[in-house]
Parts: C-alpha cells; sequence; structure tokens
C-alpha cells in the first residue's frame, strides 16, 4: 500500500504544483474549488480499499492538504488545523475514517453490491450491551490482511 500512496502523493502533487504555478488569481473560493475537483479526489479514489496505515503513509498522503493550506495567504501563518477549520475542510485521516464508517453503513443495510457475510458477521456474545448491530472482527494470520477493509481470509 505504500506504492499506491507515494503515486496518490506524486500526482495530487503535481496537480497542486500546476494550480500554484498557473492560477494568477489566488482566491481563497477559487483555490478550494480547484482542490476539491483537481486534487483531493486522487487522494482518496478507493480509499476504502488502500487506506495507508503506516504512519509515514498518512503523513505523506496529508503533506499535500498542507501544502494547500499553506497556498491560501490569508491563513499561512495559522497551525494546520485551524486552516482547516477556516477552510471548512476535514483532515484527510477524519476523511477516511468517514468513508469506512459510510461503506459499512451501505454494507449492512444492503445499499451496496456487497454480500455482508464476505465481510462481517454479528457478534454472538450475549454480553453486549446495547443494539444487535454488533459487528465481530475477524482474526488474520498475517500484518497485510490485518490492514484491509476485508478482513476474513478467503
Amino acid at each position: 500500500m505504500s506504492q499506491q500512496c507515494q503515486q496518490a502523493y506524486n500526482k495530487a502533487s503535481r496537480i497542486l504544483g500546476l494550480i500554484n504555478r498557473t492560477t494568477e488569481y489566488k482566491h481563497t473560493d477559487i483555490l478550494l474549488r480547484l482542490y476539491k475537483s483537481l486534487v483531493r479526489h486522487h487522494l482518496e479514489y478507493c480509499i476504502v480499499s488502500w487506506s495507508p496505515h503506516y504512519k509515514k503513509d498518512k503523513i505523506l498522503i496529508e503533506r499535500i492538504q498542507k501544502r494547500f493550506t499553506i497556498m491560501i495567504l490569508s491563513i499561512k501563518e495559522f497551525p494546520y488545523e485551524v486552516r482547516l477549520k477556516n477552510l471548512g475542510l476535514w483532515s484527510l485521516k477524519d476523511r477516511r475514517i468517514r468513508a469506512d464508517l459510510i461503506e459499512v453503513f451501505k454494507v449492512i443495510h444492503g445499499l451496496s453490491t456487497v454480500n455482508f457475510s464476505t465481510f462481517f458477521d454479528y457478534t454472538t456474545h450475549e454480553k453486549t450491551r446495547g443494539h444487535p448491530l454488533k459487528l465481530n472482527k475477524n482474526r488474520v494470520r498475517t500484518d497485510l490482511r490485518q490492514h484491509f477493509f476485508q478482513r476474513k481470509s478467503h
């Protein structure tokens, strides 16, 4: 997955550099629209299947969004979290978590073409509290499969 992260970073970095070099009128709204439409989707394409799990990969991917927020001169001096809040953006880590949750919701409620039993089973423990939709985390043998969205070893 590190190779996928590097490829996504390289492609998004090239496009962000192109935007920075070719955009003469750098108004916040224009830069934000360009970033959302041309750059961010390269960092999030099929993110549920290749989501980075190593710290170095997460930092690499987030570096693009940090570079983008620094391009906006009016908020350049603020910390990254403040810049995100001012622009109304989420960190890419939070967006990955959100994408995972949306995918789990779709699978559980049959809104996806993926079969529920392929990915999950409900817990059979009687000690759980709350609603009946508690999912069981399947054990895997290899480190590679441990970080996939799908955790069964078929």
